[in-house]
């Protein structure tokens, strides 16, 4: 049976447009249920300044949470040498930093024009090489497919920014269409020359739902070999810094696709749901976008 690894970003993604504080304890008590539903990798929290993102004021207290619950990988957002230091301090497993495609993004969701990301990742990877214990490196590059602030943004630029993060030296790279622009044509084109630029290193991809394509899209690339995708429980998600940004793919939905179509997700579905009943608790006044857990499991899935 062909697998799919799901990494789990609600705890970051989906949280940092929620205006809502979430209580630590409430956090910790998501991150240990999805855990026990044997999610293998969960993107925990963000290393990003209180003032800027006050949802994630507990950001030390959640990773250390994680690291304690036996085979999960754990990763954080950092978007600066400074948060990813942070993380370095508190042994990260796996540290994801960001670069936007589209240098109107990049200067509006970290402050920096991309020349000066590309620095500054040399030199997070550069001081981890330097760590007696090391942390896995990934880079997601933001507005793959196209930016609500720039409007296009060309394949070339962003293979000419992967190849600037493979000749750095990094773990993974993560292909995000942050305010949902792709289609499942603009998927394949660029996957393609992805794929053979990148060789062995992992890809993930990370599409949103803001304008309904993003199962055709997470099946387009499914089809072209990419085996690794984020999702967040509920649809929860979007990018505080992109205006019109809106909806990850939901865990649910996303589970439920690969699982119809007997491809392993180690997930079971019935358990997830009950899952999201659970968490919804926390956010009756937030729009949430997945649909499985509206429409119901169909009395065919097996």
């Amino acid at each position: 049976m062909e697998e799919v690894l799901i990494r789990e970003v609600g705890l970051r993604d989906g949280l940092q447009l929620v205006k809502k504080i979430l209580p630590t304890e409430k956090k910790i008590e998501w991150l240990n249920m999805q855990a026990f539903l044997n999610f293998k990798e969960i993107e925990v929290t963000s290393f990003v300044p209180e003032k800027i993102v006050p949802q994630f004021f507990d950001s030390e207290e959640i990773l250390q949470a994680a690291k304690s619950i036996s085979g999960l990988t754990s990763s954080v957002l950092v978007p600066n040498f400074f948060g990813a230091k942070k993380a370095f301090e508190l042994q990260a497993e796996k540290i994801n930093c960001v670069i936007s495609a589209s240098e109107s993004h990049n200067k509006a969701n970290i402050n920096k024009d991309i020349k000066s990301s590309i620095t500054e990742l040399s030199e997070i990877v550069s001081y981890n090489k330097s760590l007696e214990n090391r942390s896995k490196i990934g880079v997601a590059i933001s507005t793959s497919f196209g930016c609500s602030i720039e409007g296009e943004v060309s394949n070339q630029k962003v293979l000419h920014l992967v190849e600037k993060i493979i000749e750095i030296g990094v773990d993974e790279i993560t292909i995000a269409d942050t305010v949902g622009y792709a289609n499942p044509k603009q998927v394949k084109i660029l996957f393609n020359s992805l794929i053979r630029l990148v060789g062995n290193l992992d890809i993930f991809a990370h599409f949103h739902d803001t304008r309904g394509l993003g199962m055709a899209n997470v099946l387009t690339a499914f089809d072209l070999g990419i085996r690794k995708f984020d999702s967040s429980l509920l649809g929860l998600g979007g990018c505080p810094f992109a205006p019109g940004a809106s909806g990850n793919v939901a865990t649910e939905d996303i589970i439920y696709l690969f699982n119809s179509m007997k491809i392993s997700t180690g997930i079971d579905l019935k358990d997830l749901i009950i899952l999201c009943k659970n968490i919804g608790k926390f956010f009756k006044s937030e729009a949430l976008s997945g649909k499985i857990l509206s429409a119901g499991i169909p009395k065919n899935f097996n």
